[in-house]
């Protein structure tokens, strides 16, 4: 017997009991797996083939995501290991989608690409929300592709079930309840409750490194408003941060941070004027940032960024000798 058909066979075996199988029961009632020896003795190598197979049985099925659980049974003569699938952790939940929506999925999934993702992985998805994808819709060539970074199945898993996320981002460890993912401008990001900040906070998944460790599941309540990430014009770029230093004026600071309350201030002047310090990537964002405010902002460091905006002004300002008589 093949061992995929030895496999299914074990699937549909822990899922059909009523009660969790042990090893010998399973060894019984699964077909394909090593006789007992003739003597019952149980230290034969039959017996020996027989665990050896059955433990490589568990963990390839685990790999591929069925939850096999193992529990203590006591209705024997001595408590025993027993083995069981429970179906609300096996099965998806139907979705009701009707045909109209399928086709509209399947479009979606097959068109953007998602890359790093086995497309047989997709296709199985697709069939476990409402059969198989060529009844609902036609194939269609991608027209684009979505990056998947390798965090974001674990992060995805953790949202869904409400686990707190642990993981290092930008080389610091950070603990998360993460509320929402979301896909903007090309990158994937992460809206949550960071725990060691005591605030919302949003993460560009492509700056994390290392895996998710993820707490136990119902690990918190998400709050029935989260807001979408903020993209906020000078962070939008790839490589390191500079930090830059900027005044903003007493009369607009209170409205600055009602609009981004997590802008990060260091200090606070006497007539009221707040020094914010910025995680600077894009200096023309923070070049539109500041003309918002006009002469009501000011770069106070680093000297380089001050410099800029202060040569890109003087492009507009003409000379006496350039100005129309």
């Amino acid at each position: 017997m093949a061992r995929v058909e030895r496999l299914l066979n074990l699937v549909a075996a822990l899922i059909d009991t009523s009660t969790p199988l042990t090893a010998e029961q399973i060894r019984v009632r699964v077909p394909g797996y090593p006789e007992p020896d003739a003597a019952g003795s149980g230290s034969g190598r039959s017996d020996s083939a027989f665990h050896r197979a059955f433990e490589r049985d568990k963990e390839s099925l685990r790999e591929v995501g069925i939850p096999i659980e193992t529990l203590e049974v006591h209705h024997l003569e001595q408590p025993r290991a027993a083995y069981t699938i429970i179906r609300d952790t096996y099965e998806l939940p139907d979705p009701g989608l009707n045909t109209d929506e399928l086709a509209a999925l399947h479009l979606a999934a097959t068109m953007i690409q998602a890359e790093g993702l086995d497309p047989d992985d997709l296709e199985e998805g697709l069939r476990r929300l409402g059969g198989l994808t060529s009844e609902v819709a036609p194939s269609a060539a991608p027209v684009g592709a979505v990056p998947m970074p390798p965090q974001l199945l674990s992060l995805f898993a953790c949202t869904l079930e409400r686990r707190v996320a642990s993981f290092d981002y930008e080389s610091k460890p950070r603990e998360v309840q993460p509320y929402r993912l979301e896909y903007r401008r090309g990158h994937w990001y992460m809206t949550g409750y960071d725990l060691d900040r005591e605030a919302q906070r949003s993460f560009r998944l492509d700056r994390l490194t290392g895996v998710v460790t993820a707490g136990e599941p119902e690990g918190f309540v998400v709050p029935q408003s989260v807001e979408e990430v903020l993209l906020r014009p000078w962070e939008i770029g790839d490589g390191p941060s500079t930090a830059a230093r900027v005044l903003i004026d007493a009369e607009l600071a209170s409205a600055v941070m009602a609009e981004d309350p997590e802008l990060r201030v260091i200090e606070t002047r006497q007539d009221g004027s707040l020094v914010l310090e910025l995680d600077v990537r894009n200096p023309g964002g923070l070049r539109s940032f500041m003309m918002n405010f006009l002469d009501r902002a000011e770069i106070l460091s680093p000297e380089e960024y001050r410099s800029e905006i202060v040569l890109w002004l003087s492009n507009f300002v003409s000379s006496p000798a350039e100005r129309p008589a």
